[in-house]
């Protein structure tokens, strides 16, 4: 598994290997050994999601969980094409309020590595993709939050693309009005 930093502190991309031959292909997204061989050691996953987007343009998020159940998420495209986002919330990084994202697809096989503290969204790029994520906690109605998906300058792909929103992610609070509840030292 390769591992890289991205322009975003504490996100990172994993880039697993593929065996392929006419059949297809076989990849191990996820080796806790392996990556812990290579100096990354995550928290511990207990929950996986899987969520499909018909539309083109779905955007979900950004989202996030508060304390004491913020999530860390291992993303990857399980079907399809997305355009996946982090926005630094945490109070004290030096990255705070900026933003990486990163076009994750099936053929790609990228995942990113976003750490808790961090709001998390993505666009479809394709009708039917599917996003796949690893979590470090379980979801927990009570510190579910939402921050705008055009709040954080963020520069989502939309030659000719419109939007497709839920009406709360439509009515979640703008980022220059978010009191986040993470800091750099303890998410």
């Amino acid at each position: 598994m390769k591992i890289e930093e991205t322009g975003l502190q504490d996100v990172l991309r994993l880039i697993p290997a593929r065996f392929g031959d006419h059949r297809g292909f076989f990849s191990e997204s996820w080796n806790k050994a392996r990556l812990e061989a290579e100096g990354l050691t995550l928290p511990e996953f207990v929950q996986d999601n899987h969520s499909l987007s018909r539309e083109v343009g779905t955007v979900r998020g950004l989202h996030f969980q508060s304390p004491p159940h913020a999530q860390g998420k291992l993303v990857r495209c399980g079907r399809g094409r997305i355009f996946d986002v982090a926005v630094d919330a945490r109070k004290g990084s030096e990255t705070y309020g900026q933003w990486y994202g990163e076009e994750l697809t099936f053929e790609n096989g990228v995942q990113l590595w976003i750490p808790a503290g961090f709001l998390h969204g993505f666009m479809t790029l394709e009708p039917d993709s599917e996003i796949i994520y690893k979590c470090t906690d379980h979801y927990a109605p009570e510190c579910d939050g939402a921050v705008k998906w055009d709040s954080c300058d963020i520069d989502w792909p939309l030659d000719g693309i419109t939007p497709v929103i839920s009406e709360k992610d439509e009515k979640a609070q703008e980022f220059a009005a978010f009191e986040t509840p993470f800091t750099k030292d303890n998410t």
